[in-house]
């Protein structure tokens, strides 16, 4: 009974979150491992063929290191962003995904219907970790920018954080890592991520990635594959 109960708690997530795709684009890079969604991991459970990481064990590997500059991505690494996009594509482009395209969405998203994105409890414990630690806190999204926006604020209040930097929008593109240069310009050491883009961009800076499991019921199709390349996938990060 439990089992079926899970199989249509997924099927039900997959059928809800078809209603959009993925709104950022990068350049493909071969997989090196075979990776699980998010969806598949609901399934079978944790694979042990990837490499996990609690936040517990990520403080211990940096116990006696100095405070360091950490990096974040924001939508689906630390928020779960998904009602602002599924609002885009209903009143800019319900017939189509052209609304991630469109300057009008981005402004809506970035200036208005952040407020409606919900603080995953992952990006809460690694933040306040990072803090503890007296680490710099860094947040870099391929949105399209703005030149208005409510994320930074939001961020810094959800997140309680002390010294809060400007979001850094770095946009996207299928042909170079946007995130890579902001990365090594403020000499990032951890980026925290839910795509594989997020995962390149960190290695091409120097800097090591950490999987962050994008929610099974995320807008952001198709669910990324979780230890695709080998790297550390934080426990019960999808939430």
């Amino acid at each position: 009974m439990k089992k079926k109960f899970t199989l249509l708690a997924v099927s039900s997530l997959f059928a809800l979150s078809t209603l959009s795709t993925a709104a950022f684009a990068d350049p493909k890079v071969p997989a090196t491992d075979p990776g699980y969604s998010t969806i598949q991991i609901m399934e079978m459970g944790q694979p042990k063929d990837v490499h996990w990481i609690s936040v517990k064990q990520i403080a211990e590997k940096l116990k006696g290191k100095p405070p360091m500059a950490v990096g974040f991505d924001i939508d689906d690494t630390v928020l779960f962003s998904t009602p602002g996009f599924y609002r885009g594509k209903q009143e800019f482009s319900p017939n189509s995904f052209s609304y991630l395209h469109e300057q009008k969405f981005w402004d809506k998203m970035n200036c208005e219907w952040e407020k409606f994105s919900l603080p995953k409890q992952i990006g809460k414990e690694l933040i306040a970790m990072h803090q503890k630690r007296g680490d710099q806190i860094y947040f870099i999204t391929g949105r399209t920018a703005s030149k208005c926006e409510i994320t930074t604020q939001y961020l810094k209040d959800v997140f309680g954080i002390k010294n809060m930097h400007k979001v850094i929008f770095s946009g996207s593109s299928k042909t170079e890592f946007t995130k890579t240069p902001y990365i090594k310009e403020n000499n990032i050491k951890l980026y925290y991520g839910d795509s594989d883009g997020d995962i390149i961009s960190a290695r091409k800076a120097g800097a090591e990635g950490i999987r962050i499991m994008r929610a099974a019921n995320s807008s952001n199709r198709p669910i990324a594959k979780n230890g695709v390349f080998g790297e550390e996938v934080v426990t019960n990060s999808q939430y």
